[in-house]
């Protein structure tokens, strides 16, 4: 049994990860309400023996906490205006192998209802596939047992990705909104 497996156990929480084990994909991670999300998702995601990249606010990476996220996969997130992230993670995904990056697209810990799309162009624009993951409070449960297929038309596509992630609890569950325009 791997440390994270062993870890994960001890603490009472349980994964469950059926989706295979793709050389490149986009794992978007909700509810995302608080930074136990980060560390849940790090070890069930290593329990099964994978390695994902994350994005992160890049007030983030000071010394010497920078050179630990960088290490494990981490990658900033500048907050100024004019930077293409997803022009650069595109980049990223065509330039390697192998690269699994978790995104969550809410942006925040706080409660939003206008979360982030640029995991769906990137998806797009790189040809990856999007699979589901959920870290379930309420059932102390994470789960990456889904893929998502876009359809290119964002709204909708963030629509359907908001109600599959309604069944789950976050661990603030008065920080999670699924709500949707449509």
């Amino acid at each position: 049994m791997n440390i994270s497996k062993l870890i994960l156990k001890i603490i009472g929480w349980n994964v469950e990860i059926t989706v295979p084990d793709y050389p490149k994909c986009i794992i978007c991670v909700a509810p995302h309400t608080s930074n136990w999300d980060f560390i849940l998702g790090k070890l069930a995601y290593a329990s099964v023996n994978r390695k994902a990249g994350f994005l992160m606010k890049e007030t983030w990476f000071f010394f010497p906490l920078g050179y630990i996220f960088r290490s494990i996969g981490g990658i900033p997130v500048p907050r100024k205006k004019g930077s293409s992230l997803v022009e650069s993670i595109v980049n990223k995904f065509n330039s390697t192998d192998r690269m699994a990056l978790a995104i969550t697209p809410e942006g925040t810990r706080s409660r939003t209802s206008k979360w982030h799309q640029g995991f769906l162009h990137i998806a797009i624009e790189a040809n990856v596939p999007i699979v589901l993951g959920a870290i379930d409070y309420s059932k102390k449960t994470i789960s990456i047992n889904t893929e998502f297929e876009p359809t290119g038309n964002i709204e909708s596509d963030m629509c359907t990705i908001k109600r599959f992630y309604r069944n789950y609890v976050g661990k603030y569950p008065e920080k999670f909104s699924t709500d949707c325009t449509e």
